[in-house]
Order: structure tokens, then C-alpha cells, then sequence
């Protein structure tokens, strides 16, 4: 799956450790997850550790869901920028140099970016990247596209509008990368000007030959595309809130939006949402974020049995 030898440590760090074949493998796995038996126990006897140094309700419960369904054991902190030993001081190195010790693999969100390479770099046990600043949110990335092709049947020939705070959305960074690995696709960058996608991804993108475009206008691409992902504009990543309140608002999904979307489309979102989707929209069998969401246990499965199996 990704580009390390089989007897090296298995991180996931990045979407760039990940080629076509390794997603695709991974996807069957998660769709064997669906059905896993309940006496089924791959990883029992393995102990993971969760490490959230920032706020996460989805991330670090799926992550702890799925290796509790897989028969292995989760120790965890929540808030671990304020209750650990990291309001001492402590490095990221050395908390996992510890905690390492005491289980087999570990999921590690902090505030700042390359933290998760930082910690690879030392960890004798898999780090799993549940989000490194505006950096990278790999396993979302990877649930997000499972979701575009278990809800419309291919991951490849798409127009994907990814709207919202794009400069610092970990999520959408990361399923922007992962579109490298797709045929035939192209993506519409819908952004207040605030937060445009970065230049690093946009050069990555370029080398790949993936087709991408800046349109402000979301009611102009909403007929035109298959997926629209829509992020929070992220109030934390903000150095003043004149710049949040310049940046938030702009671009919001209600019925009148719906109204406009291809009715072929779906809409995506890595939640939580604030009020860039209105709670009517709920109900419309587009919207299929809590959809999206579920399916983040069945790819953690996946991604677990990968690094322990």
C-alpha cells in the first residue's frame, strides 16, 4: 500500500505514501469491515493509544470504535495540549517515545503541522495522522473518497467542488492530494479570498496533471458537479477576528442551494458543521455527510488491520 517495506514500521502520515492499487485494497478491506462478524477478533491482544492534543469527536471515537470492533483495546487522552504532560513541557518525541511503550500503535491529532512527521521519526510503533494543524487529515481524506465511490459508484471522471476555508482545511488539503491518484477528474476551488487552496497543493496537482479552477461563485458550479465538500471556516486557525468574520459566512447550502445542485450530485461535508449547511437539507438523499461520517469506522478498520495486521 505504501512505499515502505514489509518489515518496516507502517505509518500513515501523508496521502502521498498511498498509489491506486493501495487505496483500492484498502476500500475492499473497508467494505469487508461492513460485515465483519461480531466474534471476529483480528486484533485482539493489540492495544492502540489515542493522543488528541486538540478538540475531536469523530476522529478519535471512530478511530477507538473501530479497533474496539476489531477485539483490540484503546487507551486514550483527550485535551492533551492542557491535561498531559505537554503543559509541562513535554515534546511530542518524547510522549511518544512513552507511550510507544505501552501500546501497539498510536493516533495523534496536534495543533501543529509536521507534527505527525516529527513523531514517526521516532516512534517504534505505527503513527496514524488524525490531523497535524493545517497540515494533513489522511484517514478523512481516504474515508471521504471511499464515501464518492460508495455513493456513486466511481472515484474516477468527477467535478468536485471543495468549498470553504480551503488555506487552512487539513480535510480538504488532503482529498485534493488524493485526487492524483483518480482518472479524469478535475476540481473547482470555491473559497472566500481569505483562504485560497495553498500553493503547495496547487504545485502538486500541476505535476500530477490534475485540472483544477478557482470559481468565487458557488451557485455557478452547483449544476455542473458531482460532489460539492463543504468545510467550516475554522474560527481557531485565525490569527484576529476581523479575519474569521471577513472569511466566515460566505458560501452556504440551504434549499435554494439544493434547488440549483445536480441531481445526480451528492454533498459531503467532514463536520462539524456551523451554519454553512442549513438543517432543512438534511432530510434531501444528496446529503450524505452522516453517511460519510459512518463510514470513517469501517475505513479506520481498515487502515488499523493495515498498520497491526
Amino acid at each position: 500500500m505504501d512505499r515502505e517495506s514489509s518489515t518496516a514500521v507502517r505509518h500513515v502520515v501523508e496521502v502521498s505514501q498511498f498509489d491506486r492499487p493501495g487505496i483500492e485494497r484498502l476500500f475492499e478491506v473497508a467494505d469487508c469491515m461492513r460485515d465483519l462478524p461480531r466474534q471476529a477478533t483480528p486484533l485482539a491482544g493489540f492495544t492502540l493509544a489515542t493522543i488528541f492534543y486538540e478538540p475531536s469527536t469523530r476522529t478519535r471515537l471512530s478511530f477507538e470504535t473501530a479497533m474496539h470492533k476489531l477485539g483490540g483495546n484503546v487507551i486514550s487522552t483527550e485535551n492533551a495540549r492542557e491535561f498531559s504532560s505537554a503543559i509541562k513541557g513535554e515534546s511530542v518525541e518524547d510522549t511518544v517515545r512513552i507511550v510507544g511503550g505501552y501500546a501497539d500503535a498510536i493516533v495523534i491529532r496536534h495543533h501543529e503541522q509536521g507534527s505527525a512527521h516529527r513523531a514517526a521519526t521516532v516512534s517504534t510503533v505505527p503513527i496514524l495522522n488524525a490531523g497535524d494543524g493545517p497540515g494533513e487529515h489522511p484517514s478523512q481524506a481516504l474515508l471521504d473518497l471511499y464515501t464518492i465511490g460508495h455513493e456513486l459508484g466511481r472515484i474516477d471522471g468527477l467535478r468536485v467542488a471543495l468549498v470553504g476555508d480551503l488555506r487552512f482545511g487539513r480535510t480538504a488539503r488532503s482529498l485534493a492530494r488524493l485526487f492524483r491518484l483518480t482518472k479524469d477528474s478535475e476540481l473547482v476551488f470555491v473559497s472566500p479570498p481569505a483562504v485560497p487552496m495553498g500553493d503547495d497543493v496547487r504545485a502538486e496537482l500541476d505535476q500530477s496533471g490534475v485540472p483544477y479552477r478557482d470559481e468565487p461563485d458557488l451557485n455557478a458550479v452547483l449544476a455542473d458537479v458531482d460532489v460539492v465538500y463543504q468545510t467550516r471556516v475554522q474560527k481557531e486557525r485565525f490569527t484576529t477576528p476581523g479575519e474569521y468574520e471577513a472569511a466566515r459566512g460566505q458560501y452556504v447550502i440551504d434549499e435554494t442551494a439544493m434547488r440549483r445542485l445536480n441531481p445526480g450530485a451528492i454533498l459531503l461535508h467532514p463536520l462539524p458543521r456551523v451554519d454553512e449547511i442549513a438543517t432543512d437539507v438534511d432530510a434531501d438523499p444528496r446529503a450524505a455527510y452522516f453517511r460519510q461520517a459512518h463510514n470513517g469506522v469501517f475505513v479506520r478498520m481498515a487502515l488499523l488491520q493495515h498498520v497491526l495486521g
